[in-house]
């Protein structure tokens, strides 16, 4: 009996050792972002965003390269996951990432830890680690958008004979606003030097691929 008794112990023991709550002590601080800078020289493919002005937050993440099934059904998508926290034992991200490129988990009440020794475990909703995935991840930041906040941006769209096409783009607390979205021709015959709301920019060569672009001028300030 007194083995019985002694075995059941260790094994509550063992149980209390492998609890990991997560953490939501992690503060990011928000910044006004203007880029790329002003004189700095840049390449953008078609689709990519030329130019970008904000106030965003910059988030330290998780970055998960590949998608992994995991117990039950549960399986972890690839993407950044943003992190909530941090102790003794490593740092927390939480399981849904409502962000460009944001990873996820298919269950709720999970989230991730990067433990010290570089192993990333999911956290169960039961406050358990599973590492047996041998998550591929890095650590990186990414910029959010604010809440609250207003963000412009320029999208390279492609060239069309002597014309390029250039899509703006405004944003308020990170959902796009169409009756704000426009897109523009601009014909590199008249002139290198397209310039939208303020912003400025000397086109130093296209095509339907990419383009090359020195920044003038950012986007006015917006109050």
């Amino acid at each position: 009996m007194k083995n019985l008794v002694l075995a059941t112990l260790v094994g509550f023991g063992v149980a209390l050792s492998g609890c990991t709550t997560p953490k939501h002590n992690y503060q990011p601080i928000s910044q006004n972002i203007s880029k790329p800078p002003i004189n700095s020289i840049n390449v953008a493919n078609i689709g990519d965003k030329m130019l970008t002005q904000g106030t965003y937050t910059e988030r330290e993440a998780l970055h998960i390269k590949e998608r992994k099934s995991a117990f039950g059904g549960v399986f972890v998508n690839k993407g950044y996951f943003l992190k909530t926290g941090e102790d003794a034992k490593g740092s927390y991200y939480q399981a849904r990432n409502d962000i460009p490129d944001g990873g996820s988990i298919n269950s709720p009440n999970i989230g991730l830890v990067l433990l010290d020794n570089g192993e990333i475990c999911i956290l169960t909703a039961f406050s358990t680690k599973d590492c047996k995935l041998k998550l591929n991840g890095e650590k990186t930041k990414v910029s959010v958008a604010s809440d609250n906040s207003f963000q412009q941006t320029l999208i390279y769209n492609g060239k069309v004979g002597n014309k390029i096409n250039i899509g703006y783009r405004e944003f308020s607390s990170s959902l796009a606003r169409p009756a704000f979205n426009n897109d523009v021709e601009y014909d590199l015959s008249e002139s290198k030097t397209i310039g939208y709301k303020g912003a400025l920019l000397e086109v130093i060569e296209a095509n339907n691929q990419s383009i090359k672009y020195k920044v003038l001028k950012n986007f006015n300030k917006v109050d």
